[in-house]
């Protein structure tokens, strides 16, 4: 069944929502060169996306770059909607759709570290629905499971769930609450047996509603507490404030002429979802998430914040997938790439044909905001872009990722790792 554009919008939108906080603290820049950076070079980042907006394909881009803990580079240029003009600015709101992932990934870790769950635990001993889950074979036939899906599995995409487009009806909605999704996937088979396959589900939506269960409060209450206050993430929630939703970037598609519009949005940001996902559901702002991915590129601590332990963090993006499970999200299946908890992770830069070092972790939004964390060479980026279908090649949004890698790491100008300042 074709899905149209606007049915499309509601989907992915289904689980978009932001709690902001104080006036925003513009961030201060450090000089490149003290940094191991060229000026030069990341004037050429700013040259490239600059033309982006400029040629029409994007209405605004916002790119961070920081090394060594230190933001040298955060640029905004273009608009947040084509249609009012209003501009783009580096405390635009964006829906991040799925580097909610990674903060989801933080929440469990978190309880990790409190003793409250082990990476081989079955997933049924925290949702006893699940116990008894079936497996559809090859044939159609339901087959019992050959162990019982692990907490580790579920962490990376192989727990034997479907990916999300192979559930019709959806599993999700953003008028329900994360039991009632909990309640449909209790009645369905897996698609595969459990670690046999990488599938990008509902897994991290299922991480929420763990989180909630093993901490007695709703995801949105942890995450303010554990995670965004600490780290004075001020504006990232899953709703946005009245006052601040003139900051909340439109999304945007592209007509027949592959001019931008803006297509009808539905959802209102400053509405919080009955549904709370962990694997879709937050807006943030780019130096929010600098500030989350900085604390991980830290060893779990910013500024005097301690989120997480270093050996978690490294835990985080360690490859937990087996022997031949390749991670496949649209096609063909990464080479070089492998996948720890809630993280892709770069374990052979020439097989992945990217300049980013080994080790680097990663992911991004279905609207086109991405980021990765380099710990070979201290260094972190964020970007932010809001289309729809943003982040799948060959449709009509440039491939930001692909054009940043290389413009990034052509501005370094200093190799050498050192400790953050």
């Amino acid at each position: 069944m074709s899905i149209t554009r606007k049915g499309l919008l509601v989907g992915l939108l289904s689980s978009a929502a932001i709690v902001a906080g104080p006036a925003f603290a513009e961030v201060k820049l450090a000089n490149p060169a003290e940094a191991g950076m060229s000026k030069e070079g990341l004037a050429a980042l700013d040259k490239s996306f600059h033309g982006l907006v400029d040629d029409g394909r994007l209405a605004g881009v916002t790119t961070l770059v920081a090394r060594h803990g230190k933001v040298v580079h955060f640029d905004a240029y273009g608009v947040q909607d084509v249609g009012t003009a209003a501009p783009m600015k580096r405390d635009t709101i964006f829906r991040i759709a799925s580097m909610t992932k990674p903060v989801t990934g933080v929440a469990m870790m978190i309880l990790f570290e409190e003793g409250k769950w082990k990476l081989d635990d079955p997933v049924a001993k925290y949702i006893p629905e699940f116990a008894d889950l079936k497996v559809k074979g090859p044939d159609g036939t339901l087959v019992a499971q050959t162990h019982p899906m692990t907490m580790r599995e579920l962490m990376s995409h192989t727990a034997g769930f479907d990916v999300s487009g192979g559930y019709a009806p959806d599993v999700t909605d953003r008028n329900q609450p994360l039991q009632a999704m909990i309640d449909k996937l209790a009645k369905l088979p897996l698609a595969v047996q459990p670690g046999a396959d990488w599938r990008y589900g509902p897994s991290v939506n299922i991480q929420g509603y763990i989180v909630e269960k093993l901490s007695g409060q709703p995801l949105d209450v942890f995450f303010q507490q554990r995670i965004f206050a600490p780290l004075k993430m001020t504006d990232t929630g899953f709703a946005v404030p009245a006052a601040s939703v003139s900051r909340v970037a439109s999304i945007h598609s592209y007509d027949p002429a592959k001019k931008l519009i803006v297509p009808p949005n539905p959802v209102d940001p400053s509405v919080k979802p009955a549904l709370l996902s962990g694997s879709g559901g937050l807006l943030s702002t780019t130096e929010d998430y600098w500030r989350f991915s900085q604390m991980l590129l830290n060893d779990g601590e910013l500024d005097g914040a301690r989120i997480l332990k270093p050996e978690t963090v490294k835990l985080m993006r360690k490859n937990v997938l087996k022997d031949g499970v390749l991670v496949d999200l649209y096609g063909p299946s990464m080479q070089g790439v492998g996948f720890g908890m809630d993280f892709a992770v770069i374990l052979d830069p020439g097989k992945a044909e990217t300049p980013q070092g080994q080790d680097s972790y990663y992911w991004g939004g279905a609207f086109g905001t991405w980021f990765w964390i380099d710990p070979t060479n201290d260094l972190v980026f964020v970007g932010m872009i809001q289309n729809l279908n943003g982040s799948i090649p060959g449709r009509d949004t440039p491939e930001v990722r692909s054009i940043s890698y290389p413009l990034v790491y052509g501005a370094l100008t200093d190799t050498a790792k050192q400790d953050a300042q």
